[in-house]
């Protein structure tokens, strides 16, 4: 598969603050991708640094094989955050008239059809709309663009439940229809994994993991027994994080077990049970790794 974006070694400081530490991150063409992370953990600085609003300290850009130089933006890309607060007095189809004059691709019909599917009144001022509401037109925006690569920065902030749900909907159908690379940062981790296909999980400015959501499905368990029992069973394994309670072990393992796993698992009478992402995610973090 070919490589949409190719970050190298990226650096970014603030002060005695680093926010990217020599991060490296491949996306492919024609993938929805989750980025995960707690507050703090670089998502926004990595976001901001592809989308040429930050400049890295150290590192490289490379967007469908072109390495960017100083200063320079990628083609064809749409950053989809919460800043149209700042347009107060402009009326909601004039920021789309305004944000589809960068987007080549961008689709008009499509675009109001979106106003019906998020109820959305395009004569209204920007003032007068919700957080959550505002949110939306930037999802407008990032839908209608049709990039082939799309970032998104918290795109269900300030949503209630049945638009989010709408959103990630309409988001699914429209990349079965017009593949492209799509990066959803988000905190609402659970809500991600129906809709990305692979996960990339920050923290303290490193990828910790990246990995089809599949293979997390098939990879991510927990492991409970008598201490002895676990340390024998995840000799050779991943572990991602453990816990002593009494005379057992809590251990979360990021393997995908075979047959003989699960033999043996019976036989020291360990109990097996998968993770969701969101487990996973909390594991993963409190082990350090």
């Amino acid at each position: 598969m070919s490589i949409a974006l190719a970050c190298g070694n990226l650096t970014k400081t603030y002060g005695p603050t680093c926010a990217l530490r020599n991060l490296d991150l491949q996306l492919e063409e024609n993938v929805i991708y989750g980025l995960l992370g707690r507050n703090g953990a670089g998502k926004t600085t990595l976001l901001n640094t592809i989308a040429g609003g930050i400049k890295a300290d150290s590192g490289t850009i490379e967007v469908s094989g072109k390495r960017l130089g100083k200063g320079e933006l990628p083609k064809d890309f749409c950053y989809v955050r919460d800043q149209y607060r700042h347009f107060g007095g402009a009326r909601v189809i004039e920021i789309l008239q305004y944000a589809a004059n960068f987007h080549p691709y961008w689709d008009w019909t499509y675009a109001h059809e979106l106003f019906k599917i998020f109820l959305i009144e395009p004569d209204k001022k920007i003032r007068q709309l919700s957080s959550g509401t505002r949110s939306l037109i930037g999802n407008i925006i990032g839908l209608a663009s049709r990039a082939p690569l799309t970032l998104y920065d918290e795109p269900v902030l300030g949503l209630d439940v049945l638009m989010r749900e709408r959103f990630y909907r309409t988001l699914m159908e429209d990349y079965a229809n017009h593949p492209r690379t799509i990066l959803l940062s988000t905190h609402l981790i659970d809500e991600i994994a129906p809709v990305a296909e692979k996960i990339c999980i920050l923290e303290s400015g490193s990828l910790l993991l990246q990995d089809d959501m599949e293979q997390i499905r098939m990879s991510a368990y927990l492991i409970r027994g008598n201490s002895e029992a676990v340390a024998l069973f995840t000799t050779g394994k991943r572990v991602l994080y453990h816990e002593a309670y009494g005379r057992g072990t809590l251990a979360a393992i990021y393997e995908k077990l075979e047959d003989k796993d699960m033999r043996q698992a019976r036989e020291q009478d360990i109990s097996i049970e998968s993770l969701s992402l969101q487990k996973l995610f909390l594991y993963l973090i409190e082990g350090g790794l």
